[in-house]
């Protein structure tokens, strides 16, 4: 059995970083999807797909694999730089600007 081990991307739509500090367990398709002639929706016989457990560190989730005898391959993430700055927002009012603030 198959899997992949992975750190999730943060959603797009947004700036947060939520739901992407846990790494995932997610096994590989073990069987091709199937359309369905009368209505016309994809299936599997695969339940293993819809499978997905949450660890707290890469390794625990590569002891659990070597645990239950699953080849895990490991994708690392791609960190993003974070855009903070010093004094943050609050630098907008502070008292002790260089020039005035003005619209």
């Amino acid at each position: 059995m198959r899997a992949r081990i992975y750190q999730p991307a943060r959603n797009a739509m947004t700036s947060g970083m939520a739901k992407t500090r846990k790494w995932v367990l997610e096994y590989a398709p073990a069987s091709e999807r199937e359309i369905d002639p009368l209505m016309g929706w994809t299936s599997s016989a695969d339940t293993q797909a819809q499978v997905h457990l949450q660890f707290d560190s890469k390794e625990e989730a590569l002891d659990y694999a070597k645990a239950h005898g699953i080849d895990a391959q490991v994708s690392e993430p791609h960190k993003r730089k974070q855009n903070i700055r010093p004094m943050g927002y609050g630098e907008n009012f502070a008292t002790n600007r260089r020039s005035p603030w003005t619209h």
